[in-house]
């Protein structure tokens, strides 16, 4: 054991403030740091591969609202079901790579893997490049998601951020805006317009 003596108590003083200091600086980055909500990959709810993977730039612009217009769903048993069957529909009917969301997340507030982060998505048209598409599964023109759900997706976007996948000053909008849809729903869609980076007039 190393032990350190000092002759002066000015000299004592300050190296104990060095060391709070440090000490405090450390613990306030801790705080600083996203907890990123549980996300579970493609592979895990039974995805198949793309067809064809088109990345983006990152880190990306916009963030794009949808619901899915499906039976809502909690565990991965029922949600892996629709998100299967909504892939080979996108796939095999509509001609799509792959399922056309980058994320979708179950009323557990758990986060799926769809395209993912940095892969283009089919979700918006115009905004497919510069876009991260996130889709609520289930329908929400008169409901909103649960508390779960949408605090997931708002971990989400800032994890995102965090790790430099979202542009720290993201625009955040329904596919309602800028597509002929009422995607996300009207309950979700006025929801969403009091979280941060809310475009009204994209």
């Amino acid at each position: 054991m190393l032990v350190v003596r000092f002759r002066s108590p000015w000299l004592v003083a300050v190296v104990v403030v060095l060391l709070v200091a440090l000490v405090s600086a450390g613990k306030s980055r801790h705080r600083s740091r996203v907890n990123c909500p549980t996300i579970k990959l493609k592979r895990q709810w039974g995805g198949k591969p793309s067809l064809g993977l088109h990345y983006q730039v990152r880190p990306i612009r916009y963030v794009v609202i949808h619901h899915t217009v499906t039976g809502e769903c909690s565990g991965l048993v029922k949600c892996a079901e629709i998100l299967q069957n909504m892939q080979a529909y996108h796939q095999n009917d509509l001609d799509y790579n792959d399922i056309s969301y980058n994320f979708l997340i179950g009323s557990d507030g758990i986060v799926y893997e769809g395209t993912g982060w940095g892969l283009r998505g089919a979700h918006t048209y115009g905004y497919n490049a510069n876009g991260t598409g996130i889709a609520f599964i289930g329908n929400f023109v008169d409901k909103l998601p649960t508390d779960a759900a949408l605090q997931a997706a708002k971990d989400l976007l800032a994890c995102g951020v965090q790790q430099g996948e979202l542009s720290e000053d993201y625009a955040l909008i329904a596919g309602s805006q800028v597509i002929s849809t009422q995607s996300p729903g009207l309950t979700l869609y006025n929801e969403i317009q009091e979280w941060p980076h809310w475009l009204s007039n994209p």
